[in-house]
């Protein structure tokens, strides 16, 4: 019988730091895939009378798309880079909001990547009683402070 794969945890792979890393680990990861765990938090951030905004699933999503982008730089041996959110695409939610103490997953699959660093992902946040997808559109510059020099990102 194969061994499960293990994974580092999620603080390695994200460039996020708390209170903002909002997933808990990595299920599995593939080829331009990725799944997370995560328990909804009811820490005062985001929740009231325990629940969160069903908007929030976005931003587990595109931590995920994080992720994966840092998976696959520790699988090269590079460090976890900054990347942006640029848009969404086809949200679609089956509730207002997401209970507090939930346990979900967080998938994202890239459909596509260029050279540049923006990318296209299918995502998904599942789990009792919630269902979401969405498209995401992301950007990963090879090079940030040199991006972040550039007019207009003052």
């Amino acid at each position: 019988m194969a061994a499960k794969p293990t994974f580092p945890p999620v603080a390695e792979l994200l460039p996020h730091r708390p209170p903002m890393r909002l997933l808990d680990a990595v299920v599995s990861a593939a080829e331009g895939e990725i799944c997370c765990a995560l328990q909804v938090a009811a820490d005062g951030r985001f929740d009231s009378a325990g629940s969160v905004p069903a908007w929030l699933g976005l931003e587990y999503m595109a931590q995920a798309v994080a992720a994966l982008a840092g998976w696959e730089a520790h699988q090269r041996g590079e460090p976890p880079r900054v990347g942006f959110l640029l848009g969404t695409r086809h949200f679609e939610t089956n509730t207002p909001r997401l209970p507090c103490g939930a346990q979900l997953q967080v998938s994202a699959r890239r459909l596509l990547q260029t050279d540049s660093g923006m990318g296209s992902f299918d995502c998904q946040l599942l789990g009792p009683d919630v269902s979401q997808r969405a498209r995401l559109a992301a950007y990963e510059p090879k090079d940030l402070e040199n991006y972040l020099e550039q007019p207009g990102h003052e």
